[in-house]
């Protein structure tokens, strides 16, 4: 039986991302799906073990394990960062805590890169902090794709009821407007179908918004979805991708969490992902499409208000781990 190693990023040790690690890695699910292999810090993970009451114990590894070594009730970890209290203390980003985020991550694409690891789950990251140690990106995505070396990739949030991909991510919602071109829209419809076709359901129905009130109202309320999104409709359907639209948000959503798309594909990031996080807000995945290696991640951020409590959910966490296995199965083959 050969299972998937999925590297998982432990995120900001100052916030809940090694709890709900160690109360994901709890459920035989995981480990049935894939080999877990956590990539972090050592004194946050005996921590996180504490304050959730977990009965788990911690391997320290220098490679990954292989299938003879890994055992149901331990949490194998690379231990990537030798940070102290200070430097983690719950709820509060630090410098020290950013750079070493940054380090798991990195790690984590070489180790996928190189064929070690067939995918990545994201723990929540801090952006300030992240910033603050002198590596400045926006967020994972943007620092996986250069990581990567990807131009063009997509950021999609995902959940049993309703898909949503973003045309524009991390951006200022006045910046919107000047962004959303044909050719990106294009782009985002073309790898959202690629990578629903592959892991997730042949030939998918995608639905694509409108950016103003009613489809524009025939212009009145400005011109981008005669000028710019139909025609970036037209030219995926050219391609022989079955997309839809532009289609009004205030109306499509129910339609899209109904079952009758696969996907929606939105101009901005709020767009999407206030329907996505109404309907799973415990369960949603994180999935960057695009790049050549399978990365999911939580859809939530680091919750400092819950870091020591150990109340963190780790639903969405348990998810993009599940969600990664699933997806490196059918890329690589992998049988059960």
């Amino acid at each position: 039986m050969k299972k998937p190693v999925v590297a998982i990023t432990m995120g900001d040790p100052s916030g809940v991302g090694p709890e709900i690690i160690a109360k994901s890695l709890a459920d035989p699910a995981i480990h049935e799906a894939c080999r877990p292999l956590v990539l972090g810090d050592a004194a946050a993970m005996k921590r996180a073990l504490v304050v959730t009451g977990s009965r788990l114990g911690l391997e320290l590894v220098a490679e990954v394990p292989s299938r003879s070594n890994c055992r149901e009730n331990v949490i194998f970890l690379r231990s990537l960062s030798d940070l102290s209290i200070a430097d983690m203390e719950f709820g509060r980003p630090s410098k020290a805590a950013g750079d070493a985020m940054y380090r798991y991550i990195c790690e984590a694409v070489r180790l996928c890169l190189a064929g070690k690891v067939e995918a990545i789950a994201t723990a929540p990251i801090c952006k300030e902090a992240l910033n603050d140690a002198g590596h400045q990106y926006p967020g994972h995505t943007e620092l996986l794709a250069e990581l990567t070396g990807t131009g063009d990739f997509v950021m999609m949030l995902a959940g049993e009821r309703l898909r949503v991909a973003l045309v524009t991510i991390h951006e200022a919602l006045a910046d919107v407007p000047r962004l959303i071109t044909r050719e990106k829209i294009v782009s985002t419809v073309r790898i959202v179908h690629r990578g629903l076709d592959r892991y997730f359901k042949k030939n998918p129905r995608i639905a694509v918004l409108a950016l103003n009130p009613h489809c524009g109202e025939g212009g009145l309320f400005g011109a981008e979805e005669k000028d710019i999104i139909a025609p970036a409709v037209d030219a995926a359907r050219g391609e022989g991708i079955d997309a839809i639209g532009p289609l009004s948000a205030d109306t499509l959503f129910h339609f899209a969490a109904k079952g009758e798309y696969d996907a929606v594909v939105c101009m901005y990031h709020d767009q999407g992902l206030i329907p996505l996080k109404l309907l799973h807000f415990d369960d949603g995945v994180n999935i960057t499409l695009g790049l050549p290696i399978i990365r999911t991640s939580v859809d939530h951020g680091t919750a400092y208000n819950l870091a020591g409590t150990g109340k963190a959910s780790e639903r969405s966490m348990s998810a993009a781990i599940l969600t990664a296995a699933r997806m490196a199965r059918i890329k690589e083959g992998f049988k059960f």
